[in-house]
C-alpha cells in the first residue's frame, strides 16, 4: 500500500513537471537611430522595435526570458509589479547582476497573478531611449471580452543626460519651449502684467520660488505603442473592449479621455476593482488601469486620447471605423491661478501649509484652478468655482465643482477583502522633501544615498504614512509587493505597487512582508529616482544574494546615482571683455568659478572660486572656502575703498576667502565673505530675471562699489545675444553660449 501511494506521489509529480507551461522569449537589446520629429536620434531597441515587444504569460505559467545585450554598455531590466524571487526582480547592483556588454542573461521566474503589467530598463536612464514594454499576464479563464494593449510614452530629442543635467541647472528652456505652443508657460513679468497678475508674481519670487509648472520636462512626442496614434478599426457598434493601458513614459501624467461615453475602470495595477464609470482620470507615471469601453455607433472611429498633464499635446488610439469622433481638446491650463494658490499654499520657510485640510486619495486636486473646464474660463465672471464656499472642503474636489466625473483613489474597491494577516505592524512616516530650484528629491530630506535600509522583518505588517511637502506629483512604486491604498472602502481597499501622491496630501498605505530581501520603493518620475527620491527596504536574516558577491560594492554603485555631478559652463563673449562662470555640483556640493577679463590693460582681469555644500531643508544656505586672484592697474596713489571702510591700495591680489551665499527672497543671492587680507564684503545679485518669454535680466551690487546690469535674449538652449554694463569694464554687447 505505501508503495502504490509513493508511485502516485512519484506520478503526479512526474504528470505536474509534465503539464508545466514555460514561455520563453528572447529580447535582442540594440541601439538604434529613430525619426519621430524629422530628426534622426539615438535609441534603444529590443528585438527592432520601441516599445519593446508585448509579452504574453497566462497565470501559473513559468517565464523564461534571455536578455541578449548587444549594446557598448551595460543595462537590466526590471518586471514592473511583479510577485517574484528578489533576485529576479532586475535593479542592478541591488537585486541582480547588471547585464554587461555582449552577455546574455537568463531571468526565469513562476507568475502566480494576473493582470496588466510592464517592464523596463532600470540601468540609468535607459528607459527614456526606449526600453519599455508590455507584461500582460492573461487569467486561467478565457474572457469572452476582445482586448487591446496600450503602452504611452514620453520622447525628447534631447539627450536625457541633457534633460537630466539641464534640470539640476534651473534650465529653463523647457518652459521656453512649452511657451511656443502654450501661453503663459514661462510665466515672465510681461506675461504676469498681460494677465494682470504682477502682484502675484512678486509674490511667488518673494518666497523664493520658481514659475509654476506641472511637467519639469518638454517633450517633443508623445507615443501609443511607439506612434503618435493608431487606429484599430476592427470593432463595430455595440462591442465592448477592454484596454489595458500602460503609463510607460520617463516623467509624464497623462489625462485619459474618451469620446465615446462613459469608461468603466476595472483594474489597477494589474488588480481587479469594482468597476467605476468616469468620464476621465489621470494616470501617474508607471500607473496601469484596465477599462470597459462600448462602441456606441456604427460608421464612426471614436478616440481614447492621452494627453499630457501640462496639455502641451496628446497622442490618441481610434478605435471603430468611418468618421472619426474626436474628444474636445483641453483648454490650456491657467497657471497664474495656478501661481496664485501656490503662493497662498507656500510659507515663508518653504514648507507647505495644507490649512487644516487633511487632503488624501486624490480627492482635492490643488492644480483644479488651473482646470479652464472646471472652473470656467478666464473672462467668465459667473463659473461654479466662483460661486462656491472657497473655506470649504469642496473648494478643490473636481467633481463637486463640475458635472464631469474624475477618478479619484477613494472611488476604487477591490471585489475581495484586501486586510492584512493578524501580524506585529511596523509603521514609517515619510515626508516626501524636494528642491526644484536645485533640483534635488529626497525622502525626510534624505537621499537613497544618505540614508541607511530600512529593516523589516518576514511575517510582519508594514504601514507607510506619506505626506508630500513638496509642489510636484510623485508616483511612489514598491518593487515585488503589493500595498492596500487605506480608504473609504475599508476592508475592500484597493491593492496597487503605485501611489501617485499629489501636493499636500497624506495617504497611508500598507503591506504584508512575505519576502526576503532588499526591495526598492522609490518615485517612478525618473529624474527623480535619479535625484534621489527613495528608500530600500531590506528584510531581516535574509540570505546571500548570488547574483551579488560584494554587496557593498555593488550599494556604493548604487548609490553613485543620486550622488553624480552635472557640470555647467556659460561664457559671454562681449566688446568690451569676456566673462563667465562654471559649476560641478551634486545634490549637497558645488564648486564654482567665476572670470572677467576686460580687453584693456585698465580693466585687468578676476577669477573667483568657491566650494562648498549646500544645507538646510531648502538648500539656502552655502557656506564656502574659495580663492580670488585679481588683477588691475592702479595709478600711483590711487586707493579703493569700499563700503566697511577698508582701503584697497593693491594691483594685485591673491587671497583665500571665507564665506556664506544665501538666496534672499525674490530669488536674490546674498554673498557675504571675508578674505586672509581681512577684507570683507557683500554682493547681492540676481540672474535670469524673466521680463518676457525670452528676455532675461541680470543684475548685481557689491560693497566693493562695483555694479553690473545685463540683458540676455534667448535664442536657443545654447546661445544668448547679450548686452551689459558693468562698472569695471564699461559697456559692451556680444553673445553668450550657455552649457
Amino acid at each position: 500500500m505505501k508503495k502504490r501511494i509513493l508511485l502516485i506521489v512519484a506520478v503526479g509529480m512526474y504528470l505536474g513537471a509534465f503539464t508545466q507551461t514555460t514561455v520563453r522569449y528572447d529580447l535582442y537589446v540594440r541601439d538604434t537611430t529613430v525619426d519621430f520629429t524629422g530628426k534622426e536620434r539615438h535609441a534603444y531597441s529590443v528585438n527592432g522595435s520601441i516599445p519593446m515587444p508585448e509579452l504574453h504569460f497566462t497565470e501559473g505559467d513559468t517565464a523564461e526570458i534571455w536578455i541578449h545585450n548587444e549594446l557598448k554598455t551595460e543595462t537590466s531590466i526590471h518586471w514592473h509589479g511583479l510577485i517574484l524571487p528578489n533576485e529576479q526582480d532586475g535593479v542592478p547592483y541591488l537585486t541582480t547582476a547588471p547585464i554587461k556588454a555582449g552577455t546574455t542573461h537568463l531571468y526565469r521566474f513562476p507568475l502566480v497573478q494576473n493582470g496588466t503589467y510592464w517592464y523596463h530598463s532600470h540601468t540609468g536612464l535607459q528607459e527614456q531611449g526606449g526600453m519599455y514594454g508590455a507584461f500582460i499576464i492573461h487569467k486561467k479563464e478565457k474572457s469572452s471580452i476582445p482586448e487591446y494593449t496600450v503602452v504611452l510614452s514620453d520622447w525628447t530629442d534631447m539627450k536625457p543626460f541633457e534633460v537630466h543635467r539641464r534640470l539640476h541647472m534651473a534650465n529653463d528652456w523647457s518652459a521656453i519651449k512649452k511657451a511656443v505652443v502654450q501661453k503663459g508657460a514661462v510665466q515672465s513679468y510681461g506675461d504676469a502684467i498681460m494677465n494682470r497678475s504682477f502682484k502675484t508674481k512678486v509674490g511667488n519670487e518673494w518666497k523664493r520660488m520658481l514659475a509654476m509648472d506641472v511637467s519639469d520636462v518638454y517633450y517633443d512626442r508623445f507615443l501609443t505603442n511607439g506612434k503618435p496614434e493608431v487606429e484599430v478599426p476592427r470593432f463595430k457598434a455595440g462591442d465592448k473592449v477592454r484596454i489595458r493601458i500602460i503609463n510607460g513614459s520617463s516623467s509624464t501624467y497623462f489625462w485619459m479621455r474618451w469620446s465615446g461615453g462613459k469608461m468603466d475602470v476595472v483594474a489597477s495595477d494589474g488588480s481587479d476593482v469594482v468597476p467605476v464609470p468616469v468620464d476621465r482620470f489621470i494616470i501617474a507615471v508607471a500607473e496601469t488601469y484596465d477599462v470597459i469601453l462600448t462602441i456606441p455607433s456604427e460608421n464612426t472611429a471614436f478616440e481614447l486620447q492621452a494627453t499630457s498633464e501640462d496639455r502641451i499635446r496628446s497622442t490618441s488610439l481610434w478605435l471603430g471605423t468611418g468618421v472619426k469622433q474626436l474628444i474636445s481638446p483641453l483648454q490650456p491650463l491657467k497657471y497664474f491661478k495656478g501661481m496664485q494658490m501656490m503662493n497662498d499654499m507656500i510659507k515663508m520657510d518653504g514648507n507647505l501649509d495644507d490649512m487644516g485640510m487633511n487632503m488624501s486619495l486624490q480627492q482635492m486636486d490643488m492644480n483644479v484652478v488651473m482646470y479652464p473646464e472646471i472652473t470656467g474660463a478666464e473672462e467668465n465672471k459667473k463659473s461654479k468655482h466662483q460661486h462656491m464656499d472657497m473655506t470649504g472642503g469642496d473648494q478643490y474636489n473636481s467633481n463637486a465643482l463640475s458635472d464631469i466625473v474624475t477618478l479619484n483613489y477613494n472611488m476604487l474597491r477591490s471585489p475581495v477583502k484586501t486586510t492584512l494577516p493578524d501580524a506585529p505592524t511596523r509603521t514609517y512616516n515619510f515626508e516626501l522633501t524636494g528642491n526644484m530650484n536645485r533640483y534635488v528629491w529626497s525622502i525626510n530630506n534624505k537621499t537613497v544615498s544618505e540614508t541607511d535600509k530600512i529593516l523589516i522583518k518576514k511575517g510582519e505588517n508594514v504601514r507607510m504614512i506619506l505626506y508630500n511637502n513638496s509642489m510636484m506629483r510623485h508616483p511612489m512604486h514598491l518593487h515585488g509587493h503589493f500595498f492596500r491604498i487605506v480608504n473609504g472602502n475599508g476592508d475592500y481597499s484597493p491593492l496597487k505597487n503605485v501611489l501617485d501622491i499629489m501636493p499636500m496630501e497624506t495617504d497611508t498605505i500598507e503591506f504584508a512582508a512575505t519576502e526576503s530581501g532588499d526591495w526598492f520603493f522609490h518615485c517612478h518620475i525618473l529624474y527623480h529616482m535619479m535625484s534621489g527620491m527613495g528608500r530600500i527596504f531590506t528584510y531581516e536574516n535574509s540570505p546571500p544574494n548570488p547574483q551579488l558577491p560584494n554587496p557593498d560594492k555593488a550599494l556604493r554603485k548604487l548609490y553613485a546615482d543620486d550622488r553624480e555631478f552635472h557640470f555647467m559652463f556659460q561664457n559671454d563673449f562681449a566688446t568690451n571683455g569676456n566673462d563667465g562662470e562654471m559649476m560641478l555640483q551634486n545634490t549637497r556640493w558645488n564648486f564654482q568659478a567665476e572670470w572677467r577679463l576686460g580687453y584693456k590693460d585698465m580693466h585687468g582681469y578676476e577669477i573667483e572660486t568657491h566650494f562648498g555644500r549646500y544645507i538646510g531643508k531648502m538648500q539656502w544656505f552655502f557656506p564656502y572656502v574659495g580663492f580670488d586672484w585679481r588683477y588691475r592697474k592702479m595709478e600711483a596713489g590711487e586707493t579703493e575703498r569700499n563700503l566697511f571702510g577698508q582701503v584697497n591700495t593693491k594691483d594685485r591680489r591673491k587671497a583665500v576667502c571665507f564665506g556664506l551665499q544665501y538666496t534672499l527672497p525674490m530669488l536674490v543671492i546674498a554673498d557675504l565673505r571675508i578674505d586672509t587680507d581681512g577684507k570683507l564684503r557683500l554682493q547681492l545679485m540676481r540672474e535670469d530675471i524673466p521680463l518676457t518669454k525670452r528676455l532675461r535680466l541680470g543684475l548685481m551690487y557689491n560693497s566693493d562699489f562695483e555694479y553690473m546690469a545685463g540683458l540676455k535674449y534667448v535664442l536657443n538652449k545654447s546661445f544668448s545675444l547679450s548686452a551689459h554694463f558693468d562698472s569695471d569694464m564699461g559697456f559692451g554687447g556680444g553673445f553668450t553660449f550657455t552649457y
